[in-house]
């Protein structure tokens, strides 16, 4: 997992123009490592989606991406950025190097086509002299890895559960052997048994295909079991990142540590559930300084003041993770 698949450096999102526009994601830098499962988790509003639409450039009117560079690394090729393409080298870099798999099933599925119109479509816009029985072949062999018999080919999206629907998602994600697959969650609106269906059979094919994962969701209990590593978004930027045992066990972001207290634990004796104070912050107005200050328990001087650096711990000797907050200053201004 030593080599880069996809780097996001410091990538700037807005809405809108002008001095009204609304920065949603704040200077991000990402790095997600070849065959590895990258989760990014935050509350609803924190800038998650925004990044994904953002690195693929799928970002809906008025979303403008205002500085930044997505270094993609092509397996045996030439790094490239991706928010340099231009619209045609754009299209085949989408679905064939990257992929999406968005968090509704039946909104992302065509109610009107087939399921097997809609695998082999991917196909034939990708790889058009394949012939149309290759195609069919494909698509069957698709639907069998993610757990859907090939009868169901001639089946329209209502005629499929939630679950069935959200496989059949990431088979279409899957059918061109992408190295990247970006998940926004993906399993909300199912329930917890078909979550881990799901969730662990994407392992299984992870493992067995190769790809990467960039796994969005605000749910960390799901990040910690299934994630290499984990990344927490606040107010459009990232406030810690850590492998995901590490978070698990010695989160250093007090808003890292709200949203472990927010779910029951896997295991061990019972303890009552906190939830995090306050709201998030609203993006066209940040509090200054930590914009996490005004609903952290731990906050003090320099809190309201001084926007805290992202970096390695200066007090502790803890390889592999970056946090941005004053109780742990970061190396570059310690």
């Amino acid at each position: 997992m030593s080599q880069p698949v996809l780097e996001i450096r410091n990538l700037n999102v807005d809405y809108g123009l002008g001095d009204k526009a609304v920065h949603a994601v704040r200077d991000v830098s990402l790095t997600l490592h070849r065959g590895e499962v990258l989760g990014l988790a935050g509350e609803s509003g924190s800038g998650k989606s925004t990044l994904a639409y953002g690195l693929t450039r799928l970002l809906p009117p008025p979303g403008v991406i205002t500085g930044g560079q997505v270094i993609y690394h092509p397996e045996g090729g030439q790094p490239y950025d991706v928010l340099a393409l231009t619209d045609r080298k754009l299209r085949q870099f989408r679905w064939a190097e990257t992929a999406i798999v968005f968090q509704g099933a039946m909104n992302s599925l065509n109610p009107v086509h087939k399921i097997s119109t809609q695998l082999t479509d991917v196909l034939r816009a990708h790889e058009p002299k394949m012939s149309e029985h290759t195609r069919g072949a494909r698509a069957r062999e698709m639907l069998k890895l993610v757990g859907i018999s090939p009868d169901r080919m001639d089946a329209y999206p209502h005629q499929l559960s939630g679950g069935m629907r959200q496989r059949v998602m990431i088979g279409m994600a899957l059918i061109l052997q992408p190295q990247v697959v970006i998940m926004d969650e993906p399993t909300t609106a199912l329930d917890v048994v078909m979550q881990r269906q799901i969730l662990g059979q994407l392992i299984e094919l992870r493992e067995r295909l190769g790809f990467s994962v960039i796994f969005i969701t605000h749910d960390l209990s799901l990040l910690v079991e299934f994630s290499n590593r984990i990344a927490i978004m606040y107010g459009g930027r990232i406030v810690e990142e850590a492998p995901a045992a590490t978070i698990y066990r010695d989160a250093l972001h007090p808003y890292s540590a709200g949203l472990l207290a927010s779910f029951p634990a896997l295991r061990g004796p019972k303890r009552e559930l906190a939830g995090i104070p306050g709201s998030p912050p609203d993006l066209a107005g940040m509090p200054s300084g930590c914009s996490f200050h005004p609903r952290c328990p731990k906050a003090f001087d320099p809190c309201p003041t001084t926007i805290p650096v992202l970096g390695p711990p200066a007090d502790l000797n803890s390889a592999g993770r970056s946090v941005a907050c004053w109780l742990h200053p970061a190396l570059e201004i310690s």
